[in-house]
């Protein structure tokens, strides 16, 4: 995406895309509560219907085998589905507010009203679960949306695409495929939100569009998120955790842990069981299992490939450009000023430092910009609330990684340079939606307190107020 580009080719159809959903929206169908379901009911239908055509774009795109899709893209979107059509007539309800005597007899109320038309840019890395998990909370918001997939994951784009145009009218839904000069058109237009899911660098340019007509922003980004371990866990099970974790799609996920901060007493026992864990997750040669996937294109292969030949490798470390493969890979003896620590990694290298105590290790973390999650492996009640108390991030987890990124029920998002804005279940429905303040203020008693001239009223304000 380029800002402010001269010439765009797709700047016309841009405005038609936008126009005709304003057109829709401004006839009042999303804001019943039936036609929210019923839309919700077809988009689940339709992920159904595609699961198989979903698995097979994945597996080209990102050579993931058909359980990891299902576990990491296509049942969570089915279970923000669910959640929302269990919950919508909850979410929709207007909640009533108390009032100071002050305002008798009034009362008031916030009801959740819809934003309009909401730009939806997905990523590359989890294509299915970053487009359709937005589009789920702008759905049930009652907004039109229009869905731009990430070109980088050409087959699943492809297949995003089909699959919204089978389930919806494109007066109320649609997807775009294209490259930059697609996504610059749309952001040069006016949305009521815009979503967007990816890297830093992009998201400046998001922001900057947006500014130019004050559209709010979500910007689900990621970050260098770390790996405390402490000396009581179980380090056989702590290992196996974190190495599903890491090199879950290859690395290529926004909530893996991107180093590891061990505690000095237990890292050469930690690194035997995660060498392990991986030889029994993948077997001697992961570049033949079915279960371990491939790195998106060439360009991030031969990216991780130099961060790799950067460090000393303890184990792992092959890499194939012709084949998109990147080994499951642990490295040490890197420090704070290393190549590998000054950006997020995204790829399948897990970085390992060292701290003699908790508050250093904390005090390490805290030095870096707030990271999307902090993963903490203790038993240690003391510990854990340390950690918890004295770190910021989006999110965090104890004694595993990820797992909290699953849940409908926690809002999901980042903080400062990791992101702004939350969603999954009621977080999304509420990021995407107005929250209208309603007073209803009878006409009698008006009473005069209020009104000039004010001589001699002052005091009994204050006690009224105080």
């Amino acid at each position: 995406m380029v800002a402010n580009s001269p010439v765009n080719p797709f700047t016309e159809q841009a405005q038609e895309w936008v126009t005709q959903q304003r057109n829709f929206f401004a006839l009042g169908y999303t804001r019943d509560l039936d036609y929210r379901q019923r839309r919700l009911q077809d988009l689940r239908q339709a992920i159904v219907e595609h699961e198989g055509r979903i698995c097979e774009a994945l597996a080209l795109d990102l050579g993931k085998s058909p359980f990891e899709s299902y576990v990491t893209e296509i049942g969570l979107c089915l279970s923000e589905i669910d959640c929302a059509l269990k919950q919508l007539p909850r979410w929709m309800k207007p909640t009533s507010v108390g009032l100071p005597p002050t305002f008798w007899p009034a009362k008031a109320q916030v009801r959740p009203e819809p934003l309009g038309v909401v730009l939806i840019l997905g990523a590359w890395n989890y294509p299915i679960q970053v487009s359709i998990a937005p589009l789920v909370a702008a759905i049930a918001a009652g907004n039109c949306a229009i869905v731009k997939p990430s070109e980088v994951a050409p087959h699943t784009s492809r297949a995003i695409a089909d699959l919204i145009k089978r389930a919806f009218d494109p007066m109320y839904v649609t997807a775009v495929e294209g490259g930059p000069s697609v996504s610059q058109a749309l952001l040069a237009q006016r949305f009521d939100h815009i979503f967007f899911t990816g890297g830093p660098v992009v998201a400046k340019v998001v922001l900057a569009n947006a500014v130019q007509h004050l559209t709010p922003v979500t910007l689900e980004l990621g970050g260098k998120s770390p790996c405390i371990v402490e000396p009581d866990v179980d380090l056989q099970v702590a290992a196996r955790r974190i190495a599903w974790g890491k090199f879950l799609n290859a690395g290529q996920t926004c909530l893996a842990p991107d180093y590891l901060l061990v505690h000095e007493s237990v890292k050469a026992p930690l690194m035997r069981w995660l060498a392990q864990s991986v030889q029994e997750f993948y077997g001697a040669d992961p570049s033949s299992s079915p279960d371990y996937g491939r790195i998106v294109n060439a360009y991030h292969t031969e990216r991780l490939g130099n961060l790799v030949r950067s460090a000393r490798v303890l184990f792992g470390g092959d890499v194939s450009i012709e084949h998109r493969y990147v080994a499951p890979t642990v490295v040490d003896q890197v420090d704070w000023d290393h190549p590998i620590m000054q950006e997020e990694i995204f790829g399948p290298i897990l970085p390992v430092l060292t701290y003699r105590d908790l508050d250093g290790a904390i005090a390490a973390v805290n030095a870096r910009p707030k990271p999307l999650a902090v993963y903490l492996f203790s038993n240690n009640k003391t510990s854990q609330d340390c950690v918890l108390r004295e770190t910021s991030s989006g999110g965090c987890c104890i004694n595993d990684v990820i797992m909290q990124g699953g849940a409908t029920a926690l809002p999901f998002g980042g903080v400062g340079a990791s992101g702004m804005g939350r969603y999954h279940g009621k977080a999304g429905f509420d990021q995407l939606s107005n929250p209208k303040s309603i007073m209803r203020r009878p006409l009698w008693p008006d009473i005069k307190l209020r009104y000039a001239p004010f001589a001699d009223k002052l005091a009994i304000v204050r006690k009224l107020m105080g």
